[in-house]
């Protein structure tokens, strides 16, 4: 056996499974250590993987060379693109998993991994040397006393550091319901100085739809032509898909849950974590909207061959009796068994203002944090931090540049930018409104801006990089024709009346056409024969035909983004030296330099962003550093 490793990844999540599989897949000797070998990137919650925002990160995920994307299309059983009435921008693929089959899938695919192996235990140190001028970490101890040592660690603990399950006035120590919680490196990280602090989320009952009358429900099915994650032509769309199903709360269901109230941890102060703003339990609900009759629930199933579905929108602490008799009051949840209560969990979580963009702590050099230990919540944040810690780390080792993603390059930069800058005061959720660029981060041309990327630091495969080679000529070659092939008014007119659309008055180019709010390529496709000879003769997909129209109606916006990002860009290339004191500097103001002196942003692009530097201390920066 090997006890010493190049990155030791603590924690089977799904930022440690990103973390571990993009180090082994870079050649670093790598060593992932879990509680449980069986529940690998484990969906505690809700069996999905994408929605708004969070479908961009895990195509970019997938784009970079990560394993979330490929994983997610071989177990999924429905398949959704969100915000389609929307502008493109808005577009965000999810689906529906088999969770058993996913959490399967990644086992594979860790045990089939190079230079990756695998230790069941729990970490509860961390060995750190303190002898230098800064305190550098070189191994792990776990619970069993073994001792691993590695040139590198990264911390994807959950939410078990500290964990704390709740069901009414009863409690018990757990990371998640089933596992228990871990203890030790939250004490050892704040004696070295750390700021840690306590956050709390929740999960819903877990239903037998057997005992459900399905009939009475709104059927929710996937999409007539189903998309993926993965770019790569060899991992297929999901072919059989199973329904959702839309569920109703009434003033009946919500008598009955407030009947609880008293025994509730969140209201009774037994709590003490901050919860998600933006995925508040069903008791919250009705305490922030006291107003409201009715709550839209989502009954979805947790896999293809069971009988445990998942309520989404019922999160909830309350005692488990109180949360069955609110379900019975639910139609066609009168005879409803479950399988076990919601819960409510809290957990410790480090202030991410104390690490660098690279996701290495500023405290202890070689140490570095990904998941919901940086306050974080949903997989898809925790994966995509899990590949860019696990890349950094094998990167430092070997004496390479930082793998930084800026926030006009991909929802990620957004993602780690926000967390290293803004800290967190609640979970963290990427939201599209949280990108400044959004135009320029769509979830269709996630690889023609990451495939590069993902090529330059190795994480790309030759099978990713032919498939992007050939996207990008297909795109630009559709791209031309349809900016170049003409259209006379007579072979368009029906169409154009069809939809209401002006008439042409002479000969004007497919794009012109395009531009169009009510005019979609598909339908031109179907009443232009140029178009539709020129794709079928060069076998162009849907997906490929989508990102063009995309680029050819929304070009104008396109452009400006660009323009304007290009122009902020520059403040990033201002850099700020690592120990410059801010203090010094008495024309900016007092919380200003507190700010900067705690967070110590590295360039003046990121000082504009810390909340407290307001723009006249920037132009005060420009100036001090002679711009």
């Amino acid at each position: 056996m090997r006890f010493d490793y190049d990155v030791i990844v603590v924690g089977g999540g799904h930022a440690g499974c990103e973390a571990a599989a993009a180090a082994a897949n870079l050649g670093a000797e790598t060593l992932l250590i879990t509680m449980d070998m069986t529940k690998y990137a484990s969906m505690s919650c809700n069996p999905a993987v994408g929605g708004v925002a969070k479908g961009q990160i895990v195509r970019e995920i997938d784009a970079l060379g990560g394993q979330m994307g490929i994983i997610t299309d071989r177990s999924t059983i429905q398949f959704r693109m969100l915000n389609r009435s929307k502008g493109a921008a808005m577009w965000s693929p999810r689906a529906q998993c088999d969770k058993a089959l996913f959490s399967s899938l990644w086992r594979k695919t860790l045990e089939n991994t190079p230079h990756l192996k695998l230790w069941q235990d729990t970490v509860n140190q961390l060995i750190v040397d303190t002898d230098g001028e800064q305190p550098k970490v070189c191994g792990v101890r776990t619970q069993l006393g073994v001792e691993f040592k590695g040139r590198a660690v990264v911390l994807t603990a959950g939410t078990f550091l500290g964990g704390l399950m709740h069901v009414g006035r009863n409690s018990a120590e757990g990371g998640r319901a089933g596992d228990s919680a871990s203890h030790g490196v939250t004490e050892q990280l704040v004696a070295l100085g750390f700021e840690a602090g306590r956050m709390k989320t929740g999960t819903p009952v877990r239903i037998d739809a057997r005992s459900l009358n399905l009939e009475q429900f709104e059927r929710q099915e996937g999409d007539e032509h189903p998309s993926k994650f993965s770019f790569l032509e060899s991992v297929e769309a999901v072919e059989k898909q199973v329904p959702c199903y839309l569920v109703y709360t009434s003033p009946e269901v919500h008598d009955t849950l407030r009947t609880g109230f008293a025994d509730s941890p969140l209201f009774q102060g037994l709590i003490k974590g901050i919860g998600p703003r933006y995925c508040p339990s069903i008791e919250d609900k009705l305490r922030t909207f006291a107003d409201k009759e009715f709550h839209q629930l989502f009954l979805e199933p947790e896999g293809a061959d069971t009988n445990e579905y998942y309520l989404n929108g019922f999160s909830s602490s309350l005692p488990w009796q109180v949360q069955v008799a609110a379900l019975q009051q639910i139609e066609g949840f009168e005879n409803v068994d479950i399988y076990r209560p919601g819960y409510a969990i809290e957990y410790d979580y480090f202030q991410p203002t104390q690490l660098k963009h690279t996701l290495e702590t500023k405290l202890v050099e070689n140490l570095y944090f990904a998941g919901q230990v940086n306050g974080t919540t949903g997989y898809e944040e925790a994966a995509a931090q899990g590949l860019v810690a696990g890349v950094n780390a094998v990167r430092k080792g070997r004496g390479e540049s930082p793998f930084v993603l800026s926030r006009d390059e991909a929802y990620i930069g957004v993602l780690i930018d926000d967390l290293v800058t803004k800290g967190v005061d609640e979970p963290y959720r990427m939201f599209t409104s949280r990108a400044e660029y959004r135009i320029l981060l769509r979830q269709d041309n996630a690889d023609l801006r990451l495939t590069p990327i993902g090529q330059k630091i190795g994480l790309a495969s030759a099978e990713r990089v032919v498939n992007f080679e050939q996207k990008k000529s297909l795109v630009e070659l559709l791209k031309n024709f349809v900016q170049k092939q003409g259209v006379a008014p007579c072979e368009i007119s029906d169409y154009l009346k069809s939809v209401n659309s002006a008439q042409l008055t002479q000969k004007r180019k497919l794009s012109d056409l395009l531009i169009r709010n009510e005019i979609f390529i598909f339908d031109l496709i179907e009443h232009f024969a140029p178009l539709k000879n020129f794709i079928t003769k060069h076998n162009i997909g849907r997906e490929v035909i989508e990102q063009v129209e995309i680029e050819v109606k929304y070009s104008g916006y396109i452009e400006r983004e660009k323009a304007i990002a290009d122009k902020l860009k520059r403040l990033e290339e201002i850099k700020i030296p690592a120990n410059f004191d801010f203090q010094a500097i008495t024309s900016i103001t007092i919380e200003a330099r507190q700010k900067l002196s705690r967070i110590r942003p590295t360039t003046i692009g990121q000082a504009s962003r810390i909340p407290g530097v307001s723009p006249a201390d920037i132009n005060i920066l420009l100036i001090h550093f002679g711009r």
